[in-house]
């Protein structure tokens, strides 16, 4: 087994020490970073997503896969960055105003940046101006909102609202997810897509930036 298949083998058991070493050993060994990060650390996370999506492994196992891979971008981020290495795109994630639950959306949190996107995680109780600021300042391509009580799904509304008023509606595509949404209610707000869970979050947010 080669470098990186021992990388992406270890980062789905959630072996975070194993993580790090062999990406140091990939980055040794000359293995091009981006190889590294498709190849090893989103491969691997690839296939995390697949069986938790499958319920072969559960939340915990996806957390603990999270933390490895943590580890192992921690070593490629500054070469990234030296090598000027873009990411995938750009998603501005938060739990909207008035709601405290965050499970969910960290969950699309780790999922995104499992698959190569920048996350900007604006945490819990998140206003509708500063999902449009954030999206705005980072030139982001999408937003994320999650909303876990049916007494803050109209903030959903304000935002996208609130993106249309800034002429930024266009550009930027907006999904929301959560256990009392549903496509129907989706469509009525004005959303560009709804998620029903992490991994088919990434898979409307890679949609959205192919067709850019």
């Amino acid at each position: 087994m080669d470098t990186l298949e021992k990388l992406k083998d270890n980062l789905q058991k959630g072996n975070s020490e194993q993580v790090s070493t062999l990406t140091k050993k990939a980055v040794e060994e000359k293995i091009e970073v981006r190889a590294i990060l498709d190849d090893g650390l989103i491969a691997g996370m690839t296939v995390v997503g697949t069986k938790f999506k499958e319920h072969e492994i559960f939340l915990p196992d996806v957390l603990l896969a999270a933390k490895a891979m943590y580890a192992g971008m921690d070593i490629l981020k500054p070469l990234m960055i030296k090598e000027g290495i873009p990411t995938v795109g750009r998603v501005v994630i938060g739990t909207v105003h008035g709601d405290l639950h965050d499970i969910g959306k960290n969950l699309v949190g780790i999922m995104l940046k499992g698959a190569g996107f920048e996350v900007i995680d604006l945490g819990r109780d998140v206003p509708a101006e500063k999902f449009i600021k954030a999206a705005v300042e980072s030139n982001a391509n999408i937003i994320g909102m999650s909303a876990l009580l049916t007494t803050t799904m109209p903030v959903m509304k304000k935002v996208i609202e609130l993106a249309k008023e800034k002429g930024v509606y266009d550009r930027v595509k907006i999904i929301v997810g959560g256990a009392p949404l549903s496509e129907e209610y989706a469509r009525q707000i004005g959303a560009h897509a709804y998620c029903y869970d992490g991994v088919n979050a990434v898979d409307r947010v890679k949609e959205f930036v192919k067709k850019k």
